[in-house]
């Protein structure tokens, strides 16, 4: 059991959730971990978990403390920093992690880092 998982089961108990609930909201985080790279949205990660869209973004903000959307953006980013650091384009980047514009892409790492994915990266290898 990872230490997430322990902190979801704790959580748990002081929102009194259902056991299977909480199962699906951590399914359906697994889910947008391994799923990044792909065109996913509240619709597709609510099917996943089986639960209403409304009622799965309630229960995942309730648990995690942000938004489905929020936690995908977090994670591409942590990615596109690994992809910078290991040389890939700032272009290549933005498409395997997932995100659908250069610019949008651009933007929301500069928004997150505080630089731009090209200083990201020249400052990475100094």
């Amino acid at each position: 059991m990872t230490f997430y998982h322990q902190q979801i089961l704790s959580l748990k108990n002081k929102f009194l959730l259902k056991d299977h609930l909480c199962e699906k909201i951590i399914n359906a985080k697994r889910f947008i971990d391994e799923n990044f790279s792909n065109r996913i949205n509240l619709d597709a990660i609510a099917t996943e978990a089986c639960i209403s869209k409304f009622h799965f973004l309630r229960l995942f903000k309730s648990l995690y403390g942000r938004t489905p959307h929020q936690h995908l953006t977090e994670i591409r980013i942590e990615k596109a920093k690994e992809f910078l650091r290991s040389g890939f384009s700032v272009a290549d980047t933005c498409f395997l992690t997932g995100f659908e514009s250069v610019s949008s892409f651009k933007a929301l790492f500069k928004k997150s880092t505080r630089l731009a994915p090209s200083f990201y990266q020249k400052r990475s290898k100094l």
